[in-house]
């Protein structure tokens, strides 16, 4: 099975201007504990993650402080990503070696989706239920 298989497809976005309250509007709405920002090209540039924002408050002491700063400011850029081809415990494997919760995938370059790590388990766990 791969990536193209499972990704979500129809997901919520930053670009390069967004601030961290339109981030935390996006993952609240759409329950993600991430976000991708895209280029004009689509092409993903950083991710910033639930967890980027609260290591950032805890510096400052205050969550309310980040509210307008530029998303980009505290997220992780030139994040890891995954052809849509590539395979899923492949996807995993790169996921759990990374540490990371959200892997955006791309077709030639430009954003196709993102799966999370529970996307993959389950896929995995599915896979290996059918084939029993």
């Amino acid at each position: 099975m791969i990536l193209r298989e499972v990704l979500h497809a129809h997901i919520p976005t930053l670009t390069e201007s967004s601030s961290v309250r339109e981030a935390v509007d996006k993952m609240d709405i759409y329950q993600f504990p991430g976000l991708v920002i895209i280029n004009q090209d689509q092409k993903p540039i950083a991710v910033i993650t639930e967890g980027d924002i609260c290591r950032e408050a805890t510096r400052r002491d205050s969550v309310l402080s980040l509210s307008g700063e530029p998303a980009m400011m505290i997220a992780t850029k030139d994040p890891t990503t995954a052809d849509v081809n590539l395979e899923i415990s492949d996807a995993l494997h790169r996921m759990l070696a990374s540490g990371l919760t959200i892997l955006p995938v791309t077709d030639t370059g430009r954003l196709a989706g993102v799966v999370l790590r529970v996307d993959l388990l389950q896929a995995l766990m599915m896979d290996a239920a059918e084939r029993a």
